[in-house]
């Protein structure tokens, strides 16, 4: 079996995204776009999702370019991690950081631009993990845009550095293939009844960090097979897959598909992340993240499979609940999924 969490977000919220297991039927229609392809099963009935929520806020005021992104989140994560902090959650959170562009770093040695994508749902784990990937792609230094961005984003402490140079001492080089980065592939699995704070906050990650999303209406191993035929030149996937997910405690950095599933290496670099490090990650470098984490969803998947995290309710009847962000064990992250 095949297990994956991706997670989605509408902007500001986490969602438990794409799990590997089981498949159905194939396919029957296509709809392409700019940046988005979308692939989709033949409708079936579903519930209606929750249209109270509250409205996506977009990620930035101004179309910034690929480059600008790089060069801008790059700034951000040197500064997270230059920061000497007393908290020990940021500290793991830190190392853990190291460890994931490591192991980044070396997928994109390791892999052509055309042979990568990343398994992305906007949920909490595969935003931290995208961050860390446009972290690590080229980050060329221009004045073009570093007035623009990196004043608004590093404290005025952050020395200047050449952003071609390591993070720090223990981190590889920043990735130098090519000096200009290139958009992501990626690929969206979404559940038959997705949420729609997650589908808009897919829809504006994907914009605002230049994705190259395909997306499919599909159980997940027809997505994969579907993905692998239209995108023949991937080899490889980027999971946002934590040690904690189910069937994911054996995992390795890269660890191959099972003989029965389509094949590629997934590649997981935040396999080892608990569910408090994804969160410090995420409020430390303030990204933008899906709405439903601060409606107290803890874990998110479709309509009907998912409710706020009990754990973090505020009264006996559960109307209201805390942020996803306040809860802390690991075991209790899927408290509000039905599977």
């Amino acid at each position: 079996m095949l297990e994956t969490e991706t997670m989605t977000q509408d902007v500001r919220s986490r969602q438990d995204g794409p799990r590997i297991n089981g498949g159905a039927p194939k396919s029957t229609s296509t709809t392409t776009t700019t940046t988005t392809t979308e692939i989709t099963a033949p409708a079936a009935s579903a519930p209606d999702a929750p249209r109270d929520a509250p409205p996506v806020a977009r990620c930035s005021g101004h179309a910034r370019t690929l480059p600008e992104i790089c060069y801008t989140l790059r700034r951000k994560v040197i500064a997270f991690l230059d920061d000497q902090t007393d908290d020990k959650v940021l500290r793991c959170t830190q190392d853990q950081a190291r460890i994931s562009m490591g192991v980044i770093e070396e997928a994109l040695g390791r892999y052509e631009p055309e042979e990568l994508s990343l398994a992305y749902n906007g949920g909490k784990d595969c935003l931290v993990l995208l961050i860390l990937i446009l972290a690590c792609l080229p980050a060329p230094s221009s004045p073009a845009f570093a007035s623009a961005s990196a004043s608004s984003t590093i404290p005025p402490s952050t020395p200047a550095r050449d952003l071609a140079a390591p993070l720090s001492t223990s981190l590889p080089q920043a990735h130098t293939r090519s000096s200009t980065p290139q958009p992501l592939q990626a690929i969206y699995i979404a559940p038959p009844d997705p949420f729609p704070e997650v589908e808009d906050f897919v829809a504006i990650t994907t914009k605002e960090y230049h994705l190259d999303l395909a997306r499919y209406a599909l159980p997940m191993r027809p997505a994969l097979e579907a993905y692998l035929g239209d995108r023949i030149a991937v080899k490889a996937v980027f999971m946002g897959t934590r040690r904690t997910d189910p069937h994911s405690e054996f995992l390795e950095h890269f660890s191959p598909t099972d003989k029965d599933w389509p094949q590629f290496v997934r590649i997981n670099p935040i396999i080892d992340w608990h569910y408090a490090e994804i969160w410090a990650f995420i409020r430390s470098l303030d990204i933008p993240f899906c709405s439903l984490y601060d409606q107290g969803f803890s874990s998110l998947g479709g309509v009907s499979n998912t409710r706020p995290n009990p754990a973090l309710a505020l009264d006996a009847d559960a109307k209201t609940f805390r942020p996803a962000y306040q809860l802390v064990r690991d075991d209790e992250e899927r408290l509000g999924r039905d599977r």
